[in-house]
């Protein structure tokens, strides 16, 4: 496989992502989509960028539906559970009639494929969820359930790639047949967010669907021949801290977790009360593990809460694509460190990871927000998988005989 920095030319265009208001005032190219588990909206913003217009949108959980509104003002929000949703209600609030929708796309609810998790532990059960308890093993087929009703030209699916690895294939299996049932040419392939133009590695398998009777091949896009760094994407990080100069730059205003928790933080911060004493010892520990690791590397952290840790505390290499921003930030000290500092990435500065523009409003805690990013589909990862659907797929629906 070529290796990151032969694929890195020097002549690639400047990181940048449109803002809100850039992406409102492009036009619409005539296509429409309707979206299921949308969460704050990172698939449909990627759509928009693309020029298409989202007409219905699917969220059940409170504080992502909250993120959503706020940056999606002109889509019909529904907030039931995906289990009581019907196509037909679907149709009905979009005006338009069973298989005349462009594109249906939805990315259920991974955790119980991820790698990271217990996986086949939590299958058939209800577990937490974000800010609620539910099942979520069974989803993708309530998703199978209304694409067979909505019978739309193209849908797309996305979901973790530890769905096809272990255990874990069954799974993936049946999700293919299900699919495949309901009348589709399917492919799945795997695509990694650092060469769609993301500033993270950050691997997900994406299904793309085209109706039979349409008789045109599902694609995905190429990836580019270049990736953005850390450092392409947030300018300013312009050194790493070593043991003889530290110079720490100011934070903006929007609370990432420091290494040393303050007294008085509480659970609305995501953080947890320790005393004194524990404060101080983790902070220095912290910061010598921290100014010891090298860029790009994980902190050796052992016990250093005292108890053997299950998360991995990554340190930012300035000039390669940030390692996966998780779900969630662990309380108590950050899963990813900056590379210029020893704390976690403000909320802009996690934006800019994750590919959303610098305007795109986030509600509620600094962990939710975090959570908000670590689950979305990265816009820009998105807009180009929207557009080889417009061009590749939709285009020549529109000259076929």
């Amino acid at each position: 496989m070529v290796g990151q920095e032969s694929r890195n030319p020097m002549n690639k265009p400047p990181y940048k992502v449109p803002s809100m208001q850039e992406i409102a005032d492009l036009p619409w190219n005539g296509y429409n989509v309707v979206s299921t588990f949308s969460g704050c909206g990172g698939s449909c913003l990627g759509f928009k960028m693309a020029g298409f217009k989202v007409l219905w949108a699917n969220e059940f959980i409170p504080a992502a539906q909250d993120t959503y509104r706020a940056n999606h003002k002109g889509t019909i929000l529904d907030t039931r559970d995906i289990r009581k949703v019907q196509a037909s209600e679907i149709l009905d609030a979009i005006g338009l009639s069973k298989g005349q929708l462009d594109v249906f796309e939805g990315s259920p609810p991974c955790a119980s494929f991820s790698t990271a998790g217990k996986r086949e532990a939590g299958w058939g059960k209800v577990k937490k969820y974000s800010d609620s308890y539910q099942r979520t093993d069974d989803l993708f087929f309530e998703y199978a359930r209304l694409l067979n009703d909505l019978q739309p030209k193209v849908f797309i699916a996305e979901n973790v790639s530890g769905l096809v690895k272990g255990t874990a294939k069954g799974y993936f299996l049946l999700i293919l047949k299900a699919l495949k049932e309901c009348g589709y040419d399917v492919s799945a392939k795997v695509l990694d967010a650092q060469w769609l133009g993301v500033p993270q590695a950050r691997q997900r398998l994406i299904f793309i669907g085209v109706r039979e009777d349409l008789g045109i091949k599902p694609i995905h896009p190429a990836p580019l021949s270049y990736f953005y760094s850390a450092r392409d994407a947030i300018p300013y990080i312009t050194a790493i801290w070593t043991n003889s100069s530290y110079k720490p730059i100011k934070k903006d205003s929007d609370n990432a977790f420091p290494t040393v928790l303050q007294s008085g933080a509480n659970e609305k911060q995501g953080m947890v009360e320790r005393s004194g004493d524990e404060r101080k010892w983790l902070s220095e520990n912290m910061q010598k593990m921290w100014k010891n690791t090298p860029p790009g590397k994980t902190l050796d952290v052992g016990r250093i809460d005292g108890k053997n840790s299950c998360f991995t505390k990554r340190k930012l290499h300035p000039d390669k694509p940030s390692p996966t921003v998780l779900q969630s930030c662990s309380v108590g000290t950050p899963d990813l460190y900056m590379p210029d500092r020893p704390a976690s990435p403000t909320i802009s500065e996690l934006k800019r990871i994750c590919a959303f523009p610098d305007d795109f409003i986030l509600t509620g805690s600094y962990s939710q927000q975090w959570e908000r990013l670590g689950r979305a589909v990265p816009p820009v990862m998105m807009s180009y998988i929207a557009s080889c659907i417009r061009d590749d797929i939709l285009a020549k629906i529109k000259i076929a005989p």
